[in-house]
């Protein structure tokens, strides 16, 4: 922790700063557990992007039942949370307690897809229009939108791009089952649960929006977070309409396209191959 952030840390908390330990800050920023001299611990949170966005994510999560970290404090360049101790173990019991959790997120729903405000994934902008077509949606502000960066910053070839734009132009008949808008953690995978081996204590990172609820399980399927205990606890919850089993593809191509743009070319073949799965 740089000489700034603790100055920053001090002044809010109104106590000294006794130890600051790294942990893990995923793809954006420094996180540091932090130990005041007054016996409290809390987490900060610095990054290049705009940290507010992430408080608001969060404290909407939390208004609507979702275990998060509370947000103490937000400016543009300094988050601090609650600290939540435990691990990231995902166990059958931890499956099927996020399988609940994510059912009952889920039951949030909104007239629109989208957000109130654009939010992030990672250093990534996640455009949030308030859209009632949901294969516009997707279509238009997460796929195309994704693959225009990423061919712009030379990561995706134009032949490439034209095959997601047509498959762009055919989600009308692609993904035709009219989902109803819900709300979706969007970036939930081993690393941004906090575990007990129980259950989940909390939910970190998020990237949320109101969207199909597949998405995040196509996602939780892809990352191997959950499985069969996760899947059949959300079935008996939530249920899942027909052809989710067909639309995972479609729906696996957004991850693809954010870890292209944050890890490089590696993820280029997976891409192409879920194109050619698709039949583009």
């Amino acid at each position: 922790m740089n000489d700034d952030t603790r100055r920053a840390v001090e002044s809010w908390a109104g106590s000294s700063v006794d130890s600051a330990t790294e942990l893990d800050g995923g793809e954006v920023g420094s996180v540091h557990r932090v130990d005041l001299g007054d016996g409290r611990r809390v987490v900060a949170k610095t990054a290049d992007t705009d940290l507010r966005t992430e408080a608001t994510m969060l404290r909407h999560l939390a208004e609507h039942g979702l275990a998060v970290p509370e947000v103490y404090h937000a400016t543009a360049d300094l988050l601090l949370l609650a600290f939540v101790d435990g691990g990231s173990a995902v166990t059958p019991s931890v499956e099927r307690d996020l399988a609940d959790r994510l059912a009952a997120l889920h039951s949030n729903g909104a007239p629109t897809f989208g957000f109130p405000v654009d939010t992030l994934t990672g250093r990534l902008d996640l455009p949030n229009p308030r859209i009632g077509d949901w294969p516009t949606f997707f279509g238009e502000h997460r796929l195309a939108s994704m693959a225009e960066h990423a061919a712009g910053e030379g990561l995706l070839p134009a032949a490439d791009r034209d095959r997601i734009d047509a498959l762009v132009s055919d989600l009308p008949s692609l993904l035709d089952h009219e989902p109803t808008p819900a709300l979706i953690h969007g970036d939930v995978w081993a690393e941004n649960l906090i575990t007990d081996g129980e259950r989940v204590r909390a939910f970190l990172d998020p990237a949320c929006y109101y969207a199909d609820p597949e998405v995040e399980l196509a996602y939780i399927e892809w990352t191997g977070t959950g499985g069969e205990e996760f899947f059949d606890r959300y079935r008996e919850r939530a249920g899942l309409p027909d052809g989710v089993a067909d639309r995972r593809p479609i729906y696996r191509l957004l991850p693809l396209l954010v870890h292209l743009r944050h890890f490089g070319e590696a993820y280029l073949d997976p891409i192409r191959e879920t194109l050619e799965l698709l039949g583009y």
